[in-house]
């Protein structure tokens, strides 16, 4: 079983899954400083990046500072990456490139199950925000692997 590691990249921070056999083992959003860090000490046979898509329209700074960190992930990664469009993480998840991040998460907690509560912790306990995306790429990547969710 192959052990996943999904990045939401931004240009300041970015959100990242540790993933196997349907199974989160870690998450954070963290400076892409320290993620660069974290990729460097962890162990995992896959690196899962979202990756920048053009779409025609004008775009700023952010984006091509996201562009750089990606790279800057892939450097540093000691295995095998795969960039992954989000319009085909959506196609997958949802079956359409219409879809929203709320699709996308309820897709995942369809799949998945639940965070259910501090007491009781469900198997997406701990995601939030741009984690979700991360999860995606995660769950995403060990479809086109052919991995068991």
């Amino acid at each position: 079983m192959k052990t996943i590691f999904a990045i939401d990249s931004g240009p300041e921070h970015s959100a990242f899954v540790i993933y196997k056999g349907g199974e989160i083992l870690d998450s954070g959003y963290v400076p892409n400083d320290e993620m660069r860090q974290i990729l460097i000490g962890r162990e995992y046979d896959v690196c899962a990046l979202e990756m920048i898509a053009s779409y025609g329209m004008a775009v700023g700074k952010s984006v091509f500072e996201t562009c750089l960190w990606i790279g800057r992930f892939i450097e540093v990664s000691h295995a095998p990456s795969m960039k992954l469009y989000r319009k085909d993480i959506k196609m997958s998840l949802c079956g359409s490139m219409r879809a929203k991040d709320g699709n996308v998460r309820q897709a995942l907690v369809d799949l998945l199950g639940g965070q259910g509560t501090k007491k009781n912790k469900g198997p997406t306990y701990g995601i939030s925000s741009h984690k979700w995306a991360a999860l995606a790429v995660a769950v995403y990547a060990a479809n086109q692997l052919n991995i068991k969710n």
